[in-house]
This record gives C-alpha cells, structure tokens and sequence, in this order.
C-alpha cells in the first residue's frame, strides 16, 4: 500500500551540498511505497499518510522503519520536537498539529516513539546504531556531516578499511562531493587503476602496481560513502562497484605469480597448481559468505564475535595486498605470491567450518541471529567487541 509523504519546513544548511529538502527527495525515491505530495491538500482522504519536518535529519534507515509503524510521532530526542509521523487519514489533523506546535504531543492519540525505538541494526553496513535523527541547524553543520559519513561506513570489515582509510576517504568525500563527482565516476576511475595494476603486476614492476592496487582499494572506500552521504545509490552503481570488486581481486595476484616465471615448488606443488588454489580458494570462500545468509539466516561475519574479528583478515583483496606489499619491499614478490596462496585457501577453510558450524546450529535452534542484535550488546558480555565493531569510530571523527 502506498502511504503518501509531506515534507514541512525547510533548513537553509545545506549537508554534503545538499538542501534538507532535497535530501529527502532523493530519499523518498530509493524507499519502496513512498510517494511525495506537495501540499496538505494533495494528500488524498484515505490512507496511510507520513509527514517529514524538514528541519531535521534523517537517514534511510529512519524513514524505513518509520513506515512499518502506525499513528505515531517520531520525536527528536535531543530537543523534543516532532520530526516525523505516520498516521491514518482520521488522525492526520493531530499530526499535522503536533508538527506545527498547535498540539503538545502528549495530549495527542498518537504513540510517541525516538529513534532508539526502531532498529539499531544496518544489516547493509553490518554495524549497530541508532537511526540518525537530528536537528539541523548551521552550528552543528560539521558535527552532522560527520555523523552522516560515520554511519555510512561499515562496522565489519577488513582491517585496511576500518583503521586506515575512515579519515582521509572523508577528505576524498568532501572534494568529489564539492566537484559534484558522481559515485559512478569514482568507480570507472578505479576500474581503470583495477586494469593498470594487473597489466604492472604482470609485467614484474611491483611497486608502481601496488601503488595503482592502493589507490583503487581507497578509491573503493570513497565511491559508496559519497553514494550515500550525497543519496546517489543506485542499483546500477551498486553492481557496476560490486562485479569490480568482486572479479578483480585472483587476476592480480595470478598476474603476480605469473610475472615472477619458474619457482621452485612449495610442498609439491607447482605455479599452475597454487593459481587453482587461489581461485578456488577466492571462489570459495566468497561462495560461502553469500550461501551463509540463505542457509542460515544472517550473514557470516556478523554471527559471533569471532567472525568479525576474523573478517578483519580473510583473504580479501586488502589483507592480501598488505602480504604482497611486504614481499615487494623485502625484494622477495615470490613470498607474497606464496602466501597469498596459502593464505586464502585457509581463510576459505575457515568459513567452510563455520557454515558447518551454522547449519548445525540453525538445525538445532532456527534462523542464526547476529551478536550486534543482543538488547544488551553494548554493556553485555561482547560490550569490547561492540566498540570495535557497532560502527567504524575512525569515521566519526573530525
């Protein structure tokens, strides 16, 4: 059913170049079942209506959840005003009351809700944090922008983009952002780097590959954040970044192996043996991380805290290139290559004993649930895991 959206007031501070009014447009496009109107009297006599105070900010996530709710008001917990309602046509005048401050909503016959009321956990972003909602007002214009690029990053993953890459691919942010840089064109510019660094790894020239390698992983850090801090998701950008991401990653280190011609073999097995090793080691282990959520119910990385420390040195691309990158400076590439080898098939052993682990527990007790959504995650008995992995603090700060 399509519940019709009015957006009231404005706010002339403008959040990674963009109008408040603005930003919730493109908001309202990506949330399926929401339509804008523009006036009170376009909004049609019956059904479900949500009204959005303009003046505040919100994420996805919040008005997501915001529709599953009925006749309720959202209130901004840092200075109690209404942000938000979801209401039925009979109590749509209450609301509209409420919002514009002719009603306490106290009074009002609405359920009062916070953001701390709907859910913590982004299963997109794999961290857990409340759902932005906040007043915006020009003296807090660099504490937001931060608040909205924080909890645009990932909680889990690897150690490379959750320690090193947070604050400067925010500065990165900042520049395309101003440039009026689309997501797309940070991509194609790392696609090609993607391109450059295979045909240097072949070639032998370590160095200036992973320079190229470097810079394209950095690259991937700021394409999505500056898709969402600026709402520019879309479906063809998500696959455009994910199939590069996801293809790349066994032609750079086969390339690699390839470049240094005949080695010695390493407990048996020869070259063409360890580059079908990494490919079905890669293959693998990217094949049990998306049967993991169908077979049980969440996805691998998020299911104890193990993994999640784990993630932080499977042998995606990031980890492997720190491997290559000590052997490249130690002036022995053979070593990488070796244990890039290794590396990934027992990494892909080590989710295949999980998922082994997780079918037999959803066999047990059903659908597998992630530690992050435990009430009490945050002071419970994982509360040192939780401040390492509910959200990328790095991403927070100034």
């Amino acid at each position: 059913m399509t519940i019709h959206v009015l957006v009231l007031g404005d706010s002339p501070v403008r959040l990674w170049g963009l109008s408040s009014i603005e930003r919730l447009r493109r908001q309202l496009r990506e949330i399926e079942g929401l339509t804008l109107v523009e006036s009170v009297d376009a909004l049609p006599a019956t059904g479900r209506h949500m009204l959005l105070n303009a003046r505040y900010l919100f994420e996805l996530r919040t008005l997501s959840d915001l529709k599953t709710h009925d006749n309720a008001l959202l209130i901004c917990p840092l200075e109690g005003g209404v942000a938000g309602a979801v209401v039925d046509s009979d109590h749509l005048q209450a609301a509209l009351d409420c919002m514009e401050g002719r009603q306490d909503p106290a009074s009002a016959p609405l359920a009062l809700m916070k953001p701390e009321d709907l859910t913590a956990f982004n299963a997109a972003l794999l961290s857990a944090q409340p759902p932005v909602l906040e007043p915006v007002t020009d003296a807090r214009k660099t504490e937001l922008e931060n608040r909205l690029y924080g909890n645009a990053y990932k909680g889990i993953t690897d150690l490379v983009t959750k320690f090193l890459w947070p604050r400067p691919a925010k500065q990165a942010v900042h520049v395309a952002a101003s440039m009026g840089m689309s997501p797309n064109t940070v991509t194609t510019i790392g696609f090609i780097l993607v391109l450059a660094a295979c045909y240097l790894f072949l070639q032998g020239q370590y160095l200036a590959g992973l320079a190229a390698g470097w810079i394209m992983t950095f690259l991937d850090t700021v394409d999505g954040k500056l898709a969402r801090v600026t709402v520019q998701s879309s479906k063809f950008g998500h696959l455009y970044d994910h199939i590069i991401d996801l293809v790349h990653p066994p032609f750079w280190y086969i390339f690699w192996g390839m470049s240094l011609g005949a080695i010695d073999p390493v407990w048996g097995l020869n070259q063409p043996e360890m580059y079908w090793l990494i490919i079905g080691g890669y293959v693998g282990g990217r094949a049990v991380e998306g049967v993991f959520p169908l077979l049980c119910g969440c996805n691998v990385f998020t299911w104890r805290p193990f993994d999640a420390w784990f993630r932080l040195v499977t042998a995606r691309r990031n980890p492997c290139l720190i491997l290559l990158t000590l052997s490249a400076v130690i002036g022995r590439p053979e070593w990488g290559f070796i244990a890039v080898t290794f590396w990934t098939v027992l990494t892909t052993l080590a989710l295949l004993a999980r998922l082994i682990q997780g079918l037999l527990a959803r066999l047990r007790g059903g659908p597998l649930e992630s530690w992050l959504n435990a009430e009490d995650v945050a002071v419970g008995p994982n509360a040192s895991a939780y401040r390492v992995f509910g959200s990328t603090r790095g991403a927070y700060g100034d």
